[in-house]
């Protein structure tokens, strides 16, 4: 599955001469926590099932990334 990349890929200028590169979260992840957020602001957590939330925070994730065209 292409993931998207790096949401927010990190490079750190060198100190020793070497530059570090720091992957950071994916883009999947990141349109999924997005979809997480915006689920949590509108529905009620009393009778929430935490793991379909999840589920559905990432189909979200795949639906975006598709529209992309990178799935």
């Amino acid at each position: 599955m292409n993931d998207g990349g790096s949401a927010f890929p990190l490079v750190i200028p060198p100190m020793d001469g070497h530059t570090t590169h720091v992957r950071g979260m994916t883009l999947r992840d990141w349109f999924a926590g997005q979809a997480l957020a915006g689920q949590l602001a509108h529905d009620s957590l009393e009778n929430c099932d935490a793991g379909e939330m999840a589920r559905e925070s990432y189909r979200i994730a795949d639906a975006m990334l598709k529209a992309r065209g990178m799935q």
